[in-house]
């Protein structure tokens, strides 16, 4: 279990320590990605994943989730800084966190997706994917325009 301190902010990926009421509002009410997500949803997903939780005093003030093949690959997703704790440096301390625990334990290939946050990445070290057009998908998120900026 990975548990890192920095200042009054404590970062696990104990899944125990997840507010799913809390990332449920966030994704569904606050992000344009997973608008609407139903809460079976979310709960779903974070169970069949790595979760990863910034806490502050004990309330979860950050997420992100890591879905993975253990080995192989990670995508990471769902990033989400409350808002009154923005600009403080924890999404990219929460990505780091991810991508070093993560690359400890062999991994080599990490991806995620944004809209309008790629500077934030790049200072973890994400570039534009290569090789896009290789890339091939079905796409059936009620929110896919948004995603992608589309009207």
């Amino acid at each position: 279990m990975t548990e890192l301190e920095r200042g009054e902010y404590l970062l696990t990926d104990d899944p125990r320590r997840v507010d799913l009421k809390r990332v449920h509002r966030w994704l569904s009410e606050e992000s344009y990605w997973a608008a609407g997500r139903p809460h079976d949803i979310v709960a779903r997903s974070i169970e069949g994943s790595l979760p990863f939780t910034v806490l502050h005093h004990g309330e979860q003030v950050a997420f992100a989730r890591a879905v993975t093949d253990g080995a192989t690959f990670v995508w990471i997703c769902d990033v989400f800084v409350d808002t009154a704790h923005r600009g403080r440096g924890l999404g990219t301390w929460l990505i780091d966190s991810i991508v070093e625990t993560l690359s400890a334990r062999g991994i080599q290939r990490f991806l995620l997706a944004t809209k309008d946050a790629q500077e934030v990445y790049r200072r973890s070290g994400f570039a534009e994917l290569e090789g896009a057009h290789r890339f091939m998908e079905i796409d059936r998120r009620p929110t896919r325009n948004a995603i992608l900026g589309k009207p």
